[in-house]
Parts: C-alpha cells; sequence; structure tokens
C-alpha cells in the first residue's frame, strides 16, 4: 500500500499517512488527524510502497491539503507558544514544583493544549493542569519528556563545537550504549562521552557498525596471542589500522603485528572491575 511520510516539527519524528485519493508531492501543508488530535504536518519525501503488517497501527489518510486559514490558525497558534510557556513556567514555582518547562502547542483547532516539561522525578501536576484550565479555557495536557527531548528542545554546542545533532539533523533516538563506547575504544570518562543532556553522546552510534566490523578479526586487550616468536599479551589495539601492540611472555620485548599475524589462544576474563565500570557508566544510557 502507498504511505507518505509527514514531520510535524523541523528536526521531529516522520510519521506515515495514507495520501488516499489527494495528489500529494514533497513539501505540501496537511491535515491530519494524531492521537494528538487535529494537526497541520509537512510533506517529508514522495509516496513509497510499504507492507501493511510492518505498520503497528492503521495507517491513517490525510484529511486535505492545508488552506490558507489552516496555515494562519497554525502560525497564531505558534505564536502564543512563548507567553504559555512563561506562564505555566510562573504557576509552577507557585506550587514548588521541580520541573522545566519545555515548549507548548496547541492542536490546530485549540481543542487541547500540550505541554512539554523535563523532571527528574515523578510530578503531581494536577493543580497545575486545573489552573492552567482555567486561564486557557482549552483541554490541557502535560507530557514529561527525556533529557534528551529536553537537550533537542533547548540545543547548545556538543564537545565537538558544533550545535547538537538533535537539533540539526536528528528526527529520532537512537538506542547507544556503554558496548559501543567500549567497542570504538573511547573514553570511559563521563565527562568526555556524554552530551548537554548529561546522556552517552548520539555521535557514537554513527560509526558503531564499521568499527563492529573490524572487531570481528581483532583481538581485545589483555588476550594472549600465539605469533610466530610466541606467546604474548595484547596491550593496546588500533583497529583503524588492524594492528595491535603485544609484549611477549617470555622476554617482556614489544611489537606491533597485524591482526593475522597473531591468534587468540585465552580471551580475557570480565573482572569485577569492569562490572564497576559498566555499572557506574549505566546512567548515562
Amino acid at each position: 500500500m502507498q504511505a507518505i511520510r509527514v514531520q510535524f516539527k523541523e528536526t521531529g519524528k516522520r510519521y506515515y499517512f495514507s495520501p488516499g485519493k489527494l495528489n500529494i508531492s514533497d513539501k505540501d501543508k496537511v491535515i491530519v488527524s494524531t492521537i494528538r488530535g487535529v494537526e497541520l504536518g509537512i510533506v517529508n519525501g514522495s509516496p513509497v510502497e510499504i507492507n501493511e503488517k510492518d505498520l503497528e497501527t492503521e495507517l491513517k489518510e490525510i484529511i486535505r491539503k492545508a488552506t490558507d486559514k489552516d496555515i494562519e490558525n497554525y502560525e497564531r497558534n505558534k505564536a502564543l507558544a512563548p507567553e504559555i510557556v512563561k506562564t505555566t513556567k510562573q504557576y509552577a514555582m507557585r506550587l514548588g514544583l521541580d520541573m522545566k518547562v519545555l515548549q507548548a502547542e496547541y492542536t490546530l483547532d485549540k481543542t487541547k493544549l500540550i505541554i512539554y516539561f523535563e523532571s527528574d522525578s515523578r510530578i503531581d501536576f494536577r493543580e497545575l493542569v486545573r489552573n492552567l484550565a482555567e486561564c486557557y479555557h482549552t483541554r490541557i495536557e502535560l507530557r514529561q519528556v527525556g533529557s534528551r527531548d529536553g537537550a533537542k528542545e533547548i540545543g547548545g554546542i556538543g564537545p565537538c563545537g558544533l550545535v547538537v545533532c538533535c537539533k540539526t539533523f536528528l528526527t529520532e533516538f537512537q538506542n547507544v550504549s556503554i558496548k559501543m563506547a567500549k567497542n570504538q575504544a573511547l573514553s570511559l570518562n563521563p565527562t568526555k562521552i556524554s552530551g548537554v543532556c548529561g546522556k552517552l553522546l548520539c555521535c557514537i552510534n554513527y560509526e558503531n557498525d564499521f568499527y563492529t566490523e573490524l572487531r570481528k578479526t581483532a583481538p581485545d586487550i589483555s588476550d594472549i596471542v600465539a605469533t610466530e616468536k610466541g606467546n604474548a599479551k595484547v596491550l593496546s589495539v588500533d583497529v583503524l589500522n588492524k594492528t595491535c601492540k603485544i609484549k611477549y611472555l617470555d622476554d617482556d620485548s614489544f611489537a606491533y603485528p597485524k591482526f593475522e599475524e597473531v591468534k587468540i589462544v585465552k580471551r580475557k576474563r570480565y573482572h569485577e572491575e569492569d562490572n564497576k565500570t559498566d555499572n557506574l557508566l549505566k546512567g548515562l544510557e
């Protein structure tokens, strides 16, 4: 069946909808029905064929192409967001709620006001919802998001010196693990491998498949390997150049053989120290 991707924010997630009998093109503004309500989105790309079995939910049809009136309402609603965020922050402070208000948005028909916030703990925001409902006379929905979503909304500069990826081009967050950092021999210092969100850098995921492929023939640090000169212990590994530094067990001399020149005879054992390091960094994932 045919489907087309629709995006609601510049770097937001893209969702599939059915174009139905409409003639839809890339960059068209369309009106769709979502779980949040009636919304205006922008078409991303041309229609594609997808397998209905691959869909988690039934594919909804695009209601219509956006009219000038729809676009006008959308822009008017968008202009109200900064003031709503400011008001919500004031109410939250009065109620002593430990929350960071990030964003507010109306559905196109203004039947619902959705406010996004970040917090390290559970928040009882029932009183806040009542105050906001009295102020804006519409249905209020507060949504708690994670630290990565918070960083995506606020933005910032990454350790590379560029604007963070989530603010510029990432539309979805992929899982990033400590195993990936180890796979690339990155420093396990939390300040060096975590982003402005306090979680593991998203860019760790970019080259992980490449390193995984290279490591299929690579020994690991502390492995015992066999060489033409005798057995040796691996001290370091250069995955990109496919070489390793080894120390011979018999005479304590060093060498830098290629991966194909050594054969693993004994794998490194997983020590208690490794477990402690993993547990310490687990909160970054």
